[in-house]
């Protein structure tokens, strides 16, 4: 009988990506088991360029987990009580979270926090450990306005600047991004058939990120595929530093951020995103792929 590995990653596209390097870890660390990660079940495209996962169970939010007696059980969702009684439900012979071992430090980068958690319970982790693959970049270079908090969203109307000086742009977003994606080509004057928003699944995404000259957004999940695919990237942080969500240093990506905190969850625009003017964006872009 296989020993049974499951993991729980309950969150969005950037949240899994900035996992890969413990979800690789524990697949190194257990060799003989087989690996669930519970996580939504739309992310399950990007599985098989983590390699390290057998298998998916479309879990979203800190649980429950329908999953029953692992051998061992792996928080990786977040250290509220919800998650560890999630995973404490399933009744596995070792569960490794927050809560029940090191403690929470605010301030640690994404990536980190998870091989952190994972090397105090004596599995090594590389935090570098983040490509998915490389491609020939002959793509277009993708604008994307949309974030999933108004607190996070630079203008659209500035995103159309950025747009209109650069060459060879696609506009993308998800469903609900639509409008804000056709404002942001209207006002740019790209052709509609540059608005990919609403047209493209994850795994369209993917292709698409994989392959493209460069990425400018937010932060969001499509700034990590950039980092993942290591594209060149120009990312505008707000009210998250991104020395806890940012891309890794020297890979040709540019985090752009006012050096100012707030709410990531507010309604509208951060003061310090809109403190990044357009001529710093489109010069960064020029940088990178210059």
């Amino acid at each position: 009988m296989a020993l049974e590995l499951l993991v729980l990653r309950g969150l969005g596209l950037g949240d899994l990506l900035t996992a890969v390097p413990a979800l690789r870890s524990l697949r190194q660390a257990f060799p003989r088991h087989h690996v669930t990660l519970a996580t939504p079940k739309v992310l399950g495209a990007l599985l098989p360029y983590i390699g390290a996962v057998d298998d998916q169970i479309d879990v979203s939010g800190p649980g429950p987990v329908p999953f029953e007696r692992p051998d061992i059980a792996v928080n990786l969702h977040g250290k509220g009580p919800q998650s560890i009684e999630a995973l404490r439900a399933t009744r596995p012979a070792r569960l490794i979270s927050f809560g029940v071992g090191p403690p929470w430090r605010d301030g640690v980068h994404e990536v980190r926090r998870w091989c952190g958690l994972l090397e105090w319970h004596g599995i090594p982790a590389d935090p570098e450990d983040l490509t998915l693959g490389i491609s020939d970049r002959s793509g277009p270079v993708i604008v994307h306005p949309g974030a999933a908090y108004p607190a996070r969203r630079w203008p659209p109307e500035r995103f159309a600047e950025v747009a209109a000086a650069l060459d060879d742009v696609v506009v993308t977003g998800n469903a609900e991004e639509v409008p804000l994606a056709r404002r942001v080509a209207e006002l740019a004057e790209l052709p509609g058939d540059r608005v990919l928003a609403g047209r493209t699944d994850l795994a369209d995404l993917i292709e698409l990120v994989s392959r493209s000259r460069l990425v400018v957004c937010g932060d969001t999940g499509v700034a990590h595929l950039a980092t993942a695919f290591c594209v060149p990237s120009v990312v505008l942080f707000g009210p998250v530093s991104p020395s806890e969500w940012g891309p890794p240093p020297g890979w040709r990506h540019v985090a752009l951020w006012a050096g100012h905190r707030g709410d990531p969850h507010a309604d509208r625009p951060d003061p310090g995103l809109l403190e990044i003017e357009v001529d710093e964006v489109v010069e960064a872009a020029l940088e990178v792929t210059s």
